[in-house]
């Protein structure tokens, strides 16, 4: 019973939880609508936690879905555009079940359309941190979804599962609860794998996590697949933010993981980083290149340093000052997130230089770290399979 306990304690007890609905347990594929039983069962296991003293936010896709239907009968097979269609049709239909909803408990929703650069550029991450701050205040549940009118390509989360874990980041939340359609991480591909067993708690993500988790799945309703997951909980756990991964296909799934303890709980990490500043930059999506250091860069960034020019030995993509890059070592393993003080142009010139050889070769004075230690996040040690 103490190991019961223990594994639904992150959601029981959260004060703040983010809780993650992706479509394909949201919408009807068949009928193209709500699946309205079974949604009204989460909101009342939400607004019972949230009755407990926990404030909410919601993490909901569904809006291509619900919106498909009436785009097709318009256009026939979608493209991007008839999708990106579909999607302002379908967000309206996705805010008013949420609303409703909420509103037989009394308690107001409030919609929140995210785009990557919301979070991964500084400013707008700290305006759309106030907004949410300033809602869960007020008592009311902010339910977001990335903006998929607008949103394409490369400048786009593609899956919500690592938007909800940059949100649950952005907001210090204690936990993060996925509902998936199968119930945890487990083994073996359960439907391929009659000896898969679920994994109900795992204390540090490697590469072998990440290897069971699999490849995303194809396009579609509720694409992404479990690797997706591990990927949001890789940045949430980072944060300090505990994660579940539940299944979600049955009514009142909250309560029904609370009561038995079946999922996956990824536990936050032993020491998380500290600061906003240094879990935005762990959290980043979209670093925009690389530097590749030697041997001895990685020892004294293990060791607290910052990352001068003398130990980069190539660089690679594009990127102005004040971007997040990740810094790698000579065998491609990356070994930190940071924020450059020089654009990619600018550290292919001093690269290999001495400090006191920089303002030489830039013509001006800048500063002698190519990233400040307050702008480094390492990434965590991991043991290969």
């Amino acid at each position: 019973m103490a190991a019961l306990k223990d594994l639904t304690a992150g959601v029981r007890e959260a004060r703040r939880l983010v809780v993650k609905v992706g479509s394909a347990l949201l919408v009807d594929v068949l009928g193209g609508g709500i699946r309205q039983p079974w949604f009204d069962s989460l909101i009342d296991d939400l607004v019972a936690l949230h009755r407990q003293g926990a404030a909410l936010l919601v993490v909901s896709s569904g809006a291509v879905a619900l919106g498909a239907e009436v785009m097709a009968e318009r256009a026939g097979r979608q493209n991007l555009v008839q999708s990106q269609a579909a999607a302002a049709v379908g967000q309206i239909r996705l805010a008013h079940a949420w609303q409703a909803g909420l509103a037989r408990h009394g308690l107001s929703a409030a919609q929140i359309l995210l785009t990557i650069e919301d979070t991964e550029t500084r400013r707008r991450y700290l305006n759309a941190r106030g907004t949410i701050g300033a809602l869960l205040a007020a008592g009311a549940v902010p339910v977001i979804n990335e903006n998929d009118s607008v949103a394409t390509g490369e400048i786009r989360y593609g899956d919500n599962d690592r938007l909800a874990a940059r949100v649950a980041a952005m907001i210090e939340a204690d936990c993060l609860l996925i509902l998936s359609d199968v119930a945890g991480l487990f083994s073996a591909d359960p439907a391929s794998d009659a000896n898969a067993r679920l994994i109900t708690e795992v204390a540090a993500i490697t590469p072998e996590t990440e290897r069971i988790a699999g490849r995303p799945k194809p396009s579609g309703p509720g694409s992404g697949g479990m690797i997706t997951k591990v990927a949001a909980a890789r940045i949430a756990t980072a944060a300090g933010c505990g994660v579940a991964i539940i299944g979600g296909a049955d009514r009142n799934p909250v309560s029904r993981y609370l009561d038995s303890g079946t999922g996956t709980w990824f536990a936050p990490a032993a020491q998380p980083l500290a600061g906003a500043r240094k879990k935005w930059i762990g959290a980043s999506l979209s670093a925009t290149g690389g530097l590749i250091v030697d041997d001895g860069a990685v020892a004294a960034l293990r060791h607290g340093s910052s990352l001068l020019a003398a130990g980069i030995g190539a660089v690679s993509g594009e990127f102005e000052k004040a971007d997040t890059v990740r810094v790698l070592d000579t065998g491609g393993a990356v070994i930190a997130t940071g924020m450059v003080s020089y654009s990619a142009r600018e550290v292919a010139a001093i690269r290999g230089l001495q400090s006191d050889e920089l303002a030489a070769k830039l013509g001006y004075r800048g500063p002698d770290e190519v990233i400040h230690r307050d702008n480094l996040v390492l990434a965590a040690k991991t043991t290969a399979p």
